[in-house]
């Protein structure tokens, strides 16, 4: 069985159910926004939300995504770095709890933690504090630990760290990985796009995008930018939100369509679809399947409150994707 092997940043994520977006305005945090804030910034937005109902989480974009294909039942390490401190502890109890082979790298920084506060609304506010996810680079990641994974998953937000990422890329490839990337977030796209497109074109497999991303990278309503970024990789993934997906190999296009479903919280949505699809990519399944297992998780993950899905939604997904 092909191993998978994830690299992203390693945040704790602090799930906050806010009873009103007055919170949000007395920490200066724009609804729907993700704003990068400081040791200080974090610590006050969780004093100021001490009594709300918070659920904490492993989290980042990449280990959510290993996270969804352990739970498929798929052999997964992770790598990040996190701080020698109780957040750190959390998030490698986490992985190991979930049967994810932790290779993190620990720091004397204080562990990066995604304050997450979602409105009644279920629209998500971020205030990120990074902290030791950001520690990780080039020279911390050796080749040893590509070695018996057979594809690796990384998250377009690592992409601010030209060298690092292009150091990942290469040393996956020259280890005979399969390589998969998720563009994270348009603005990222946009700031870093001639770097991005330069390691799409030279070692990535799959890419995906939703629809903002893929018209950051190409300018282009989704159609063509699917019809575009699939010339400079094996499959592209162009996700249109309540319509589903569009996938590309070649000349062939699959469409996935999905049910309308009204989220109660949206995170992690893109980050558990990428995990079907490389289950079923790995499995030889075809883009159709693949990108239907996908759906289907994201349409779970959309009904809950965070980035993960219940062992009890599990036990009823997996014959589902088996079937």
């Amino acid at each position: 069985m092909t191993k998978i092997l994830g690299i992203g940043n390693a945040l704790v994520d602090a799930l906050i159910q806010i009873e009103d977006d007055s919170l949000l305005n007395e920490l200066n945090l724009p609804k729907g926004s993700m704003q990068l804030v400081d040791s200080d910034k974090s610590t006050e937005i969780q004093n100021k939300s001490k009594g709300l109902k918070t659920e904490m989480a492993s989290g980042g974009s990449a280990a959510n995504t290993i996270h969804g294909l352990a739970k498929l039942g798929m052999e997964t390490s992770f790598i990040g770095t996190v701080g020698k401190d109780e957040n750190g502890n959390f998030f490698k109890t986490d992985l190991v709890k979930n049967n994810i082979n932790p290779l993190l790298i620990m720091s004397d920084s204080p562990s990066g933690v995604a304050n997450t506060m979602i409105s009644k609304d279920g629209e998500r506010t971020f205030g990120t504090f990074l902290g030791a996810a950001i520690e990780l680079s080039a020279d911390g990641i050796v080749e040893d630990l590509f070695k018996d994974h057979g594809l690796l998953h990384i998250e377009g937000y690592l992409v601010q760290n030209h060298d690092l990422v292009e150091s990942i890329l290469q040393k996956a490839k020259s280890n005979g990985l399969k390589i998969s990337v998720d563009l994270a977030s348009y603005n990222v796209v946009e700031d870093n796009l001639e770097f991005l497109q330069e390691m799409i074109s030279k070692y990535v497999d799959i890419v995906f995008a939703n629809e903002e991303e893929a018209k950051a990278f190409t300018g282009m309503e989704p159609e063509d930018a699917l019809n575009s970024l699939a010339q400079i990789c094996e499959t592209a993934v162009v996700k249109i939100g309540g319509e589903g997906s569009m996938i590309k190999t070649g000349d062939k296009i699959d469409i996935v369509k999905i049910d309308k479903l009204t989220p109660i919280d949206t995170t992690g949505a893109g980050d558990i679809y990428a995990a079907g699809f490389l289950y079923g990519y790995i499995n030889n399944l075809g883009n159709k399947k693949s990108g239907e297992i996908g759906s289907l998780l994201a349409s779970n993950v959309i009904q809950v409150i965070g980035a993960k899905i219940s062992d009890k939604n599990w036990e009823i997904i997996n014959p589902q994707v088996n079937n």
